[in-house]
């Protein structure tokens, strides 16, 4: 509890074994395999430890985005069929996203309905491309649709940049600086460029009550608004007003990035309300993202709305 507010990190991860062995190699091994797997006793005396009251669970990349059409739909309801039994057994302390069959759309956002209305969940959440495709492929609206109506959120979580993209940018460094493909620099790039598009897609416009939540304190874009926003109003720029859509539809959390200058840029653009606290457990630990907060020089309403009241809010918790 901070201050009587439940302390809520929502891009916590794990795997489930059976979706992970599908995964393309390279990414279906871990250093961190062993905690990915693993929801009870060591995740609950991990977060007891920090003081963390709540974790919302997702599933790690690239979760179901590269699972092949033929298996996806049945092997996600799977997945999630487990994990809404992982936390019916500690419902005070784990809730959930949902992974979503993105390979076949239309099942994913049914999915999403099913997962919402019968099993509980919060939201749901998407890493990076879909075989290739990106999310704001039209293909992929039936998704926004059902958010929109159900009104829960989609994270958009990074994952591998596509291989052509990292043989052309960072194949020259990647074995002496294998993050640089990750969370260092790829994944950033990945990420921003996917919540650009979306805006550009125009979804946001047709989708007008659609929220969507970013991590690592936005991918960068909350630093970028200003330029993005003059650049695309030059001469010759269909109309777009970039700088409200990405205010009135994009939430951030603090996930692996606990950076005090930063936060401070990113409430000045976004506002408090618009920031949640995350971990990114357990790539990084808890106590790291605990010990940040300590520190930080916040006014007390400003803290609780980002330890815990602004993700209750837009989760329902």
């Amino acid at each position: 509890m901070h201050n009587n507010t439940p302390v809520i990190a929502i891009e916590e991860h794990y795997w489930d074994p059976e979706l992970a062995k599908h995964f393309p190699s390279g990414e279906n091994k871990s250093h961190v395999q062993d905690l990915l797997t693993e929801i009870g006793d060591v995740r609950l005396r991990a977060m007891d430890e920090a003081g963390i009251d709540l974790q919302v669970l997702s599933h790690g990349a690239p979760a179901a985005q590269k699972l092949p059409a033929d298996v996806a739909v049945d092997l996600t309801k799977r997945t999630n069929d487990r994990l809404a039994e992982a936390c019916a057994k500690h419902p005070s302390r784990f809730a959930a996203f949902a992974a979503l069959p993105t390979p076949v759309p239309e099942q994913a956002a049914r999915e999403l309905e099913r997962c919402i209305k019968e099993l509980g969940f919060k939201g749901a959440m998407i890493h990076g491309l879909t075989n290739g495709l990106f999310i704001d492929d039209k293909r992929f609206w039936p998704i926004f649709e059902v958010a929109e109506k159900l009104d829960v959120p989609i994270y958009l979580h990074p994952s591998v940049p596509n291989s052509e993209v990292t043989k052309l940018y960072y194949d020259d460094y990647a074995n002496e600086f294998p993050t640089v493909i990750r969370p260092a620099w790829g994944f950033t790039v990945e990420t921003a460029t996917v919540a650009i598009r979306l805006i550009l897609s125009r979804a946001l416009e047709k989708y007008s009550k659609l929220q969507i939540i970013l991590g690592h304190l936005g991918e960068t874009l909350p630093f970028l608004l200003w330029r993005i926003n003059q650049s695309l109003a030059r001469p010759g720029q269909k109309p777009l007003d970039f700088r409200k859509l990405f205010c009135e539809h994009f939430h951030v959390t603090t996930s692996g990035f606990f950076s005090t200058p930063a936060l401070m840029c990113t409430m000045l653009e976004l506002g408090i309300d618009r920031i949640m606290f995350a971990v990114d457990y357990p790539y990084v630990l808890n106590q790291d993202g605990m010990d940040w907060i300590e520190q930080l020089q916040l006014s007390p309403d400003d803290k609780r709305k980002l330890v815990g009241d602004n993700a209750r809010k837009l989760l329902k918790l």
